[in-house]
C-alpha cells in the first residue's frame, strides 16, 4: 500500500496563526457584527511571578525561626501626608469592584472579610452602599471618570480616596455594565435609566493631564479636610512616567494595575492586547519613586494577577509596599466553585473557565443582580472564606520573608530574587538564575587590577 493510501491526510492541521479558537472568533464576529465582551483577565501566557524564585538564606544569610521570631506585615498608607493615614495589618488589600458589577451580598462579604484581617476594601464604580460602608472597617472610595454615585458626603465617609485614571485590563478604556445588571437600585445610584447598557467614560471630564490632576487632588483634600490619603490608580502601560506624574500631582499612594488584572466587562481585544505585564510594571514604577526620592514615602500598591503569598512576597521584593487582589478574592468567595459544575454546564462552561461576568447569570451569586442568584451567597460565610484566604496569603508571605532572613516583609529586596527566563529577568531586573546577568542592563565594568608593587616586600621580626 502506498503512503498516501495509508495516510490520506498525513499532515492535516490548521495554520499556526489560525488555531480553532481564532477561527471560532472570526466566525462569531462575522455572524454577530460586534466585538466580544467578557470579564476576567488576560488568558494569554505572559512572564509573571512564577518565573521568579527566591534564593533564601544559607551561609550568606541568617534565616529567622518560623513562628518564634517576629516578621511584621503591617503597612501604613499616607503616614506624614494626611491626618488619618490608613494602617493595614497585612500588605494585601481588596481592589475596586463596583456594586452593579457585583451583588450587594458580594460587596458586603468583601467588606466583612477584609475587616476580619485588618485590611481595606474599595468601592469601585457606581458609588458607596450603606452595607459596604457598614461592613468595611477601612473603605477606599474610588473616583472614576464616570462620576457615577459621586457625592461629597460619601467622599467624607471614606477612609481614603482613589482616583482611577486607568485599569490594567483596559488602559485607555472605560468600564461597562450591561442592561441585564442595571436594576432599579444600581440605576438610581448611577442616575441612569434601568435596563440600559452603561458604558463609562475613558477619561475624566474635568481634567486632561497631570496639572489638572494636581488641582483635583487639592480639591479632594479640601472636601475631606486633609484627613485621608489620596491614591492614584493607573493601568500599567508607561509606569515610570505615570508614577512620576502621579507623585508630582500630589498622590500619597500610587496603584499600578498590570494587564493580568481582571474586569467585570470590557472588550476582549482590550484584555488581551493592551497594557503590559505586572512583572514588567513594578521596577520602572519603583525607579521613578527612587529618582524622586520618595520610595517608601509615597507608597506603591501593585495589582494584576496576584494569587498566592509567593506572588505577594515577590511584588514586595521588587519594591511594592502592598498588593491588591480582585479576581482571587471573588474565587475565595465561591466564584467558579466545583460544587456548581452542573450550573456552569447549563451556561456552556465549566468551573475555572467561567468569565461571563457581564451576563448577570453567575450561579455563585457574586457577579449578578438577579435576586434569586444573589441570595445564594451568604455574606458571613463568604467573609469567613475570604478572611481565611487573606490569612494564608499573609502567612505564606511571612514564611518566605523569614526564610530570607527578614524581620519585616518590606525588607525583602531584588537581591533575594533570581529569574528562570531571559524575559522575566529583563522585566524584573534581577539576574538569570545561576548567573549574574540581568538582560537589558549594560554590563558593569570590572574593577581594574591593582598595580604590582615596585619592589618586593621584605620580612622582619619573628618571621624573618
Amino acid at each position: 500500500m502506498s503512503y498516501p493510501e495509508q495516510h490520506p491526510y498525513p499532515l492535516a492541521r490548521g495554520a499556526a496563526a489560525f488555531d480553532p479558537a481564532t477561527i471560532a472568533e472570526i466566525q462569531r464576529a462575522a455572524t454577530e457584527g460586534i466585538y466580544a465582551i467578557r470579564g476576567g483577565g488576560a488568558k494569554r501566557r505572559v512572564p509573571n511571578f512564577d518565573d521568579l524564585l527566591f534564593t533564601g538564606a544559607s551561609m550568606t544569610r541568617y534565616p529567622l525561626e518560623g513562628y518564634r521570631e517576629a516578621c511584621d506585615t503591617s503597612v501604613v498608607l499616607g503616614a506624614g501626608r494626611c491626618e488619618r493615614p490608613v494602617t493595614l495589618d497585612i500588605p494585601i488589600t481588596i481592589a475596586g469592584m463596583s456594586f452593579g458589577a457585583l451583588s450587594a451580598n458580594a460587596k458586603e462579604a468583601l467588606g466583612r472579610g477584609a475587616s476580619m484581617v485588618g485590611t481595606s476594601t474599595t468601592t469601585g464604580d457606581g458609588g458607596m452602599t450603606d452595607e459596604e460602608r457598614g461592613a468595611s472597617e477601612k473603605l477606599v472610595y474610588q473616583l472614576l471618570p464616570s462620576r457615577y454615585g459621586m457625592n461629597p458626603t460619601d467622599l467624607r465617609r471614606a477612609d481614603a480616596i482613589e482616583i482611577v485614571v486607568g485599569q490594567g485590563a483596559k488602559p485607555g478604556g472605560g468600564g461597562m455594565l450591561l442592561g441585564q445588571k442595571m436594576n432599579e437600585r444600581v440605576a438610581a445610584m448611577r442616575d441612569l435609566p434601568p435596563g440600559v447598557d452603561q458604558r463609562s467614560a475613558s477619561r475624566h471630564p474635568d481634567w486632561t493631564g497631570p496639572d489638572d490632576l494636581a488641582i483635583k487632588i487639592v480639591e479632594l483634600r479640601e472636601i475631606t479636610d486633609y484627613q485621608v490619603p489620596i491614591y492614584v490608580k493607573v493601568g500599567a502601560s508607561r509606569p515610570y512616567y505615570d508614577t512620576a506624574l502621579a507623585v508630582k500631582a500630589g498622590a500619597d499612594v500610587v496603584v499600578i494595575d498590570g494587564m493580568q488584572g481582571g474586569t467585570a466587562a470590557t472588550q476582549d481585544v482590550f484584555i488581551e492586547h493592551v497594557g503590559i505585564p505586572t512583572l514588567a510594571a513594578i521596577p520602572p514604577a519603583v525607579e521613578a519613586l527612587c529618582d524622586l526620592g520618595v520610595h517608601r514615602d509615597v507608597r506603591l500598591i501593585v495589582s494584576g494577577g496576584i494569587r498566592s503569598g509567593a506572588d505577594v512576597a515577590k511584588a514586595l521584593a521588587l519594591g511594592a509596599d502592598a498588593v491588591s487582589i480582585g479576581v482571587a478574592a471573588l474565587i475565595a468567595l465561591g466564584d467558579n466553585s466545583p460544587s456548581l459544575a452542573d450550573e456552569y454546564a447549563k451556561l456552556g462552561t465549566v468551573p475555572g473557565a467561567y468569565d461571563a461576568w457581564h451576563a448577570g447569570q453567575d450561579p455563585a451569586g457574586i457577579s449578578t443582580q438577579d435576586p434569586a442568584l444573589a441570595s445564594r451567597l451568604d455574606p458571613e460565610l463568604g467573609a469567613r472564606r475570604l478572611a481565611n484566604y487573606l490569612r494564608v496569603l499573609a502567612l505564606e508571605t511571612q514564611i518566605i520573608a523569614r526564610g530570607c532572613g527578614k524581620s519585616h516583609v518590606h525588607h525583602l529586596e531584588p537581591e533575594d530574587l533570581v529569574a528562570l527566563t531571559v524575559e522575566s529577568a529583563a522585566m524584573a531586573r534581577v539576574p538569570l538564575a545561576g548567573t549574574s546577568w540581568i538582560p537589558g542592563l549594560a554590563p558593569s565594568q570590572p574593577e581594574p587590577a591593582p598595580a604590582p608593587p615596585l619592589t618586593a616586600p621584605t620580612t622582619t621580626g619573628a618571621l624573618a
